[in-house]
């Protein structure tokens, strides 16, 4: 599985010399995002999270005050250290200028030995973001699931992406690849810039939707990507 992730993430955009190359890291030839309604769940549960300083990224309720992101979405791009929990906002259903709430962060917590430079463990990209207020009820939030996605697990990934950062747009039809050496789970989601952060989603069996994943890195030319298994966070948690 190391192999098969180095394969697909590393030299893929030199294997793809020979083909036209797509416009966006993430998305391959053909461009299966769509935009979805955020008021309806599982979409009802996201947001926008950015800060001060221009950073923007997608988020996901867990529970009324806390959002769900990736830790590389917190960093200060001049300064290349983790902004400062006030300086961040999260805003639930941002659609077109407007969102359904929106509550400032009042502190957060990354993965244990996550750091704003090469080398800290991959699977260490993720952040919970306790907000100010409660901004939704308990059903308005997603779980986390404690175990780990089987290979061909139909997943969903959507989130605030760069070329159509004002709605929601979602690959719901891409499935789980398979975990690497580095805990990270592997799927062919399409999603490009800005989706970081984002969940990645899983049908419960009963019923309804939970997060399997936290987008975190998306192949050069394909929809394609890594993300921090909800299960490494769940037990981080505990």
């Amino acid at each position: 599985m190391r192999w098969l992730a180095l394969f697909l993430l590393g030299p893929l955009a030199a294997a793809a010399q020979d083909a036209p190359r797509p416009m966006l890291p993430g998305i391959g030839q053909e461009d299966p995002r769509r935009t979805v309604d955020a008021r309806a769940m599982p979409w009802a549960a996201l947001g926008r999270v950015q800060h001060g300083l221009g950073g923007r990224c997608t988020g996901a309720l867990i529970a009324p005050n806390q959002v769900l992101t990736a830790a590389h979405c917190l960093i200060a791009r001049r300064t290349g250290n983790l902004v400062q929990p006030g300086s961040l906002h999260f805003l639930l259903g941002h659609e077109r200028g407007a969102h359904v709430a929106h509550a400032q962060v009042l502190s957060f917590r990354t993965g244990e030995g996550y750091r704003p430079e090469p080398g800290a463990p991959a699977a260490s990209d993720w952040a919970i973001l306790t907000l100010a207020r409660d901004i939704a009820p308990p059903a308005a939030t997603l779980p986390l699931m404690t175990g780990l996605p089987a290979a061909r697990m139909p997943l969903m990934l959507a989130g605030y992406q760069q070329d159509r950062p004002e709605v929601l747009l979602a690959d719901t039809r891409c499935r789980a690849i398979g975990i690497t050496s580095a805990h990270m789970l592997l799927h062919d989601c399409a999603g490009t810039r800005g989706v970081s952060g984002g969940p990645v989603l899983a049908a419960l069996p009963a019923g309804g939707w939970a997060v399997a994943g936290v987008a975190s890195r998306a192949a050069a030319d394909a929809a394609m990507g890594l993300a921090v298994p909800a299960a490494v966070i769940a037990e981080a948690l505990r």
